[in-house]
């Protein structure tokens, strides 16, 4: 589709973003610190089949750090404690594990900063140009942090992100959960407003969530898989959006 056949998105309430992989191309750092994560815990407890991207985009991809957790090891018929948010990264437990991956997120970010996708940015700037109401709908327990990193926090009103779904109890994507709350958090109707995605649980949220739009962003997952799950419309960048 070119700009011109692609719905007009200042024409909606709000349009409401994922962060990784959607505004910023966070998701490269998630996956490669699952990646390292998982691959040594896979060799320290001899796991097969060994892990691979494919687990990232079935178990992890757009779910709350310790729910992917617990999905990743149940696929290989493992079960451990739960434990708490508060527990070392050594332990191995589910917040153990996961606090793990955390680290090597978090040291890549101070490393390595991050910068906006340059599509995103310019939507954004159309959307604000317009006064379209905007909001970061994410998962990640680091969205305020990768948003301040990117220059992008002062953009957004409303952030609801992993913090606050813990706090609040809300389930993970796919569930409607977090975008109903990004919504209300908004004063928006998601019947009137569009989301942007590009994990197939985030997509299955919006979509569980009533929003008229649902746009599938192609970072890898496949066109085909972000149809299927619910998107109205798939496409490479957002960059597509602005004429």
């Amino acid at each position: 589709m070119t700009a011109a056949e692609l719905p007009d998105l200042t024409s909606f309430d709000a349009v409401l973003f994922d962060l990784d992989g959607v505004l910023t191309p966070t998701a490269e750092v998630h996956m490669h610190a699952w990646r390292t994560m998982f691959e040594e815990l896979f060799t320290q407890w001899g796991l097969e089949p060994p892990y691979t991207d494919d687990d990232y985009f079935e178990y992890l991809d757009g779910k709350k750090r310790y729910d992917g957790v617990a999905s990743l090891l149940r696929s290989r018929d493992v079960e451990v404690p739960w434990g708490d948010p508060s527990d070392d990264a050594a332990a191995d437990t589910v917040c153990g594990i996961g606090n793990r991956k955390n680290a090597f997120f978090e040291r890549a970010l101070r490393e390595d900063g991050i910068a906006p996708y340059p599509g995103s940015l310019a939507l954004l700037d159309v959307l604000t140009a317009a006064g379209t109401p905007v909001a970061v709908v994410s998962s990640s327990k680091n969205a305020e942090e990768v948003l301040r990193v990117a220059g992008l926090r002062e953009r957004f009103p409303v952030v609801m992100d992993g913090v606050i779904a813990e706090r609040d109890h809300l389930a993970s994507k796919p569930a409607p959960d977090v975008f109903a709350e990004g919504a209300r958090m908004l004063g928006v109707d998601p019947a009137r407003s569009a989301a942007v995605e590009d994990a197939l649980s985030g997509v299955q949220s919006a979509v569980a969530a009533g929003y008229a739009l649902v746009i599938g962003v192609d970072r890898g997952v496949g066109v085909e898989a972000l149809r299927a799950a619910g998107a109205h419309i798939v496409v490479q960048d957002l960059e597509e959006f602005v004429s």
